[in-house]
């Protein structure tokens, strides 16, 4: 029997693939527990339709990244840390803190996407990369650290 899946089912096959799997599994597992809908014209239509829609919605999200990384491009954002005498700062910049600083900017990006290996512990300009659309497009922040006073 044919069947479309309705989710990802561990060691089948992910969301909306179209599968030959045996009548019983069919209609006593996957159609009972609404995993997945049989396959007939009808559904089949849908399918297209949700497809064609995920495509176009993709396609806006990552026109929406393109702009953001535009806009990720021009910002310099200015932080400042305690020093000592030789340089040495007490304190860091986490992505946390760059996250903020961009929301008072008024760009919106994940904090989750603010790839840093470690916390910037270090006074001067640093580059942090933004990762924007599923590894496809990067941003890149420019973070200027300072001494206070």
């Amino acid at each position: 029997m044919k069947v479309i899946l309705l989710k990802d089912v561990k060691k089948l096959g992910k969301k909306d693939e179209v599968l030959e799997v045996s009548d019983g599994y069919a209609r006593n597992y996957l159609i009972k527990n609404k995993l997945a809908v049989a396959y007939t014209k009808g559904s089949e239509k849908v399918l297209e339709k949700q497809l064609e829609e995920k495509a176009l919605e993709e396609e806006k999200l990552k026109e929406q990244a393109i702009e953001v990384s535009k806009q990720l491009a021009s910002v310099r954002l200015e932080f400042s840390l305690n020093a000592g005498k030789e340089g040495q700062v007490f304190g860091s910049i986490s992505s946390k803190q760059i996250f903020e600083a961009l929301n008072r900017k008024g760009i919106k990006v994940d904090k989750r996407k603010i790839k840093m290996d470690e916390a910037i512990c270090s006074l001067g300009t640093t580059k942090v990369k933004v990762d924007l659309y599923h590894g496809i497009v990067w941003g890149e922040i420019t973070v200027h650290v300072s001494a206070k006073g």
